[in-house]
């Protein structure tokens, strides 16, 4: 009978009281509160000065790209069902949600946020809508493909087909290389 080991994340988390900072491995981090997290989706949504919404996923990919990218150097991490077992694992850990990648490849992908913190909040605020909210996650995903294939970011396009602000029981993602 096969044994399948599943790498786990290894995360220090410090607390400095001195600037009241949090760290996960070294970097600066803010803990996600779902009522914020959804607070600034809305705020990104409404800019009419600029594309906010794009502007939060860009942040949002660039910022994980990077820590993923940083992460899978230091300890290794070459296998790409454990960049992907890490990834999940991150993204539950900054206080995001639940996700989980059904297809991964260079080129597409397909992605499933069993539970997200920024629609529930969004949900519990302001209640459901017909568009999608979560730009974080769209974010995060692409800079997680980036950083599991080993790209650049703004490799990927990542689109929500399904949201849970929608009243989908699960939000869904795909993801396509540019």
């Amino acid at each position: 009978m096969a044994v399948f080991k599943k790498t786990e994340i290894q995360l220090e988390h410090k607390f400095d009281s001195k600037t009241c900072r949090h760290t996960l491995n070294g970097r600066v981090s803010v803990l996600h509160c779902h009522h914020y997290a959804s607070l600034y989706s809305q705020l990104a949504d409404d800019c009419g000065m600029l594309d906010g919404k794009k502007l939060l996923a860009e942040v949002t990919e660039d910022t994980f790209s990077a820590v993923l990218a940083d992460y899978y150097e230091e300890y290794a991490i070459c296998d790409v069902a454990d960049r992907i077992s890490i990834a999940e694992q991150y993204f539950a850990a900054t206080g995001l949600g639940k996700m989980k990648v059904t297809c991964a490849g260079p080129e597409s992908g397909a992605v499933v946020l069993e539970q997200s913190h920024v629609d529930l909040g969004w949900v519990k605020k302001w209640g459901q809508r017909d568009k999608p909210v979560n730009f974080i996650g769209c974010g995060y995903i692409a800079g997680m493909f980036a950083a599991v294939f080993g790209k650049s970011t703004r490799s990927f396009h990542v689109k929500e087909t399904q949201s849970i602000v929608s009243g989908a029981e699960q939000s869904l993602f795909s993801v396509v290389a540019n």
